[in-house]
C-alpha cells in the first residue's frame, strides 16, 4: 500500500534565523511532492494597557508595526521560496487557533512546524507544535530547530 503525496504544504513559521532550516525541509517536500506550499506567521501580541475593554491607541499601534515588520519579512521568504503572495498568511490571535484555522480553510494536507529542543515534558515538542498536533486534521512534521 502506497500512502497519496502530500499536495499542499503549511510552513508554519515564527521568522526567526533558526527557521531557515525550517524553510529548506518545507522547500525540500513541495519539489518531491510537487505540492503547493502556503506560509503562516502569527503576530500574538497582548495588549499591556486597557481602558475598561478598550485598546488604547498606542497599543493598536504597536500591532500594526508588529504585523508590518512581519509581512515585511514573510514576503521576502515567500519570494525566496517561490511562495504567491495570496499564500503568505500573517494573522494576528492565538498561534494554535490561527494555523488550524488556515490549515482548514486552505484545504492543507502536512503542517510543516519547528520544535524547539527543551528539558521535561517539552522535550519532544514545543508548546505551539504540540498544541498543532493535538488540534489538527491534518499531517504535521515537527523539524527540530
Amino acid at each position: 500500500m502506497q500512502a497519496e503525496a502530500y499536495t499542499h504544504l503549511l510552513l508554519a513559521t515564527d521568522l526567526s534565523p533558526e527557521s531557515e532550516a525550517l524553510a529548506a525541509r518545507a522547500r525540500d517536500l513541495t519539489e518531491r511532492y510537487g505540492a503547493r506550499l502556503s506560509l503562516i506567521h502569527v503576530v500574538e501580541y497582548v495588549a499591556m494597557e486597557y481602558a475598561g475593554d478598550l485598546i488604547m491607541p498606542e497599543d493598536l499601534d504597536l500591532e500594526n508595526k508588529l504585523v508590518a515588520a512581519a509581512r515585511e519579512q514573510m514576503d521576502a521568504l515567500g519570494e525566496s521560496l517561490g511562495v504567491a503572495a495570496a499564500d503568505r498568511h500573517v494573522e494576528v490571535g492565538s498561534t494554535k487557533a490561527e494555523i488550524l484555522r488556515v490549515a482548514e480553510e486552505q484545504g492543507i494536507d502536512l503542517i510543516v512546524i519547528g520544535s524547539h529542543g527543551r528539558h521535561g515534558l517539552a522535550l519532544l515538542l514545543g508548546s505551539t507544535a504540540n498544541a498543532v498536533l493535538h488540534g489538527v486534521g491534518c499531517d504535521v512534521l515537527a523539524v527540530r530547530i
